[in-house]
């Protein structure tokens, strides 16, 4: 049984697979609240699955981008299970957590999310016959540019408002799809598909994850490992 866990945001999101299946999922907006609701909602997905922590055997968490607060807190969670009941973890990126939810459309799906300074946090990805693919790495940019980045028929998802929704349309038109907002939720239902595909893979190449050396995708660094102008 895999616990997927993801706090990247002010949507948090976890759920359980089998190996076959989701078998329960609690999405929320947490806002900043993730300290105290992500435990309680892991305990909930639990009950509703009749498991107890012992159950579990493998975890997936989101790496970022995202809240700082909320990627340290999912993280820190997840390596303390990890630790904890000796199973193993592995990491995958917000964006691609995201994009993974349109895998089956087969089109190019760029991921986004704003990322504050008028820049916004994005990737690209692809599902084809040669399997799941990134086609551009997550980064942050800003919207012009990324148009100029994407062709026709790419799909667009992420948190995005109103607002950034209006710049797409104007930059983009009809380049780009961008999904209906309930589309654009992010559930961790997929975070826990993609990360038993994940575990699976490593496992017959006898690869094992280390949780003490995963490390979050921040890609900027947080305000308080910036140096202060004098």
């Amino acid at each position: 049984m895999l616990l997927a866990i993801d706090t990247s945001t002010r949507v948090a999101s976890v759920a359980l697979h089998d190996g076959r299946q989701v078998a329960a999922e609690l999405t929320w907006q947490s806002g900043m609240n993730h300290t105290v609701e992500l435990f309680p909602a892991i305990q909930h997905v639990l009950t509703l699955a009749r498991l107890g922590m012992a159950d579990l055997t493998r975890l997936v968490v989101t790496t970022g981008p995202g809240s700082f607060n909320g990627i340290r807190v999912g993280m820190s969670a997840a390596k303390a299970l990890s630790f904890s009941l000796n199973i193993p973890l592995m990491g995958i990126s917000t964006l691609e957590a995201q994009a993974y939810q349109q895998a089956w459309c087969g089109k190019p799906i760029c991921a986004l999310l704003r990322a504050g300074r008028e820049e916004v946090a994005a990737a690209l990805f692809q599902q084809s016959d040669g399997g799941w693919r990134r086609l551009i790495a997550e980064h942050i940019t800003t919207l012009p540019t990324l148009s100029g980045k994407i062709g026709a028929d790419t799909v667009l998802t992420g948190e995005i408002d109103e607002s950034l929704a209006a710049e797409i349309a104007a930059l983009l038109g009809t380049k780009a799809a961008l999904l209906p907002e309930a589309a654009r939720l992010r559930r961790a239902g997929f975070l826990a598909s993609l990360g038993w595909q994940r575990h699976e893979t490593a496992l017959s190449e006898g690869k094992t994850t280390n949780a003490a050396t995963l490390q979050p995708l921040y890609l900027r660094r947080p305000p308080i490992t910036l140096r202060q102008k004098p």
